[in-house]
């Protein structure tokens, strides 16, 4: 993998078609439309609830830092399947080696304003995967905390403190709600 393979990511039209590639950080400065995906892992507990494994972002990120967000979000490099690419974030970002089962689901394109002055303006892919146990170790450039938090924990934090969670995450919980099933 070329350096420039890593920092670029896939321009794409409303409808998923690839339009070329652009660097990351002038990507999201100009606001352009690229591909994305945010994979949430969850389990099931004793009493049927859904957990969510979420992870806090490191806090020297370039944007979005120490906000929790979902398990894993990031951007397929030019010709890398979704899931080849979300199975290589999530090795990445938290060490999880183990192969996944993962649910492909709905794509939804969003547009936020950012710190730093950055616009983050995505189709995004979202990917469900249950797992009882994973092991992982989180990488420290990207995340600074990750746990598991129950769903009445998360939506319940979002209602007090939205501010604390990245401006993507309520549309992929929203989407994971329905695809992930105790």
């Amino acid at each position: 993998m070329t350096s420039t393979q890593r920092h670029h990511v896939v321009l794409v039209s409303p409808s998923g078609e690839p339009q070329g590639i652009a660097e990351k950080l002038e990507a999201h400065q100009q606001g352009w439309l690229h591909m994305a995906f945010s994979v949430m892992l969850f389990r099931c507990n004793e009493q049927g609830e859904r957990e969510y494994l979420l992870q806090r972002r490191a806090f020297d990120k370039y944007h979005s830092g120490g906000l929790w967000t979902n398990t894993c979000c990031s951007h397929p490099k030019q010709d890398e399947p979704v899931a080849a690419a979300a199975k290589r974030r999530l090795y990445e970002e938290l060490g999880i080696a183990r192969p996944l089962d993962f649910t492909m689901g709905p794509w939804f394109e969003y547009r936020a304003e950012l710190d730093n002055g950055l616009i983050e303006h995505e189709l995004d892919q979202v990917i469900a995967c249950e797992v009882n146990h994973v092991d992982m170790i989180p990488n420290p450039d990207e995340v600074a905390d990750c746990r598991w938090w129950s769903e009445d924990e998360v939506k319940q934090a979002m209602v007090d403190a939205p501010e604390r969670f990245t401006a993507w995450f309520a549309d992929v919980l929203s989407r994971i709600d329905v695809m992930a099933r105790c």
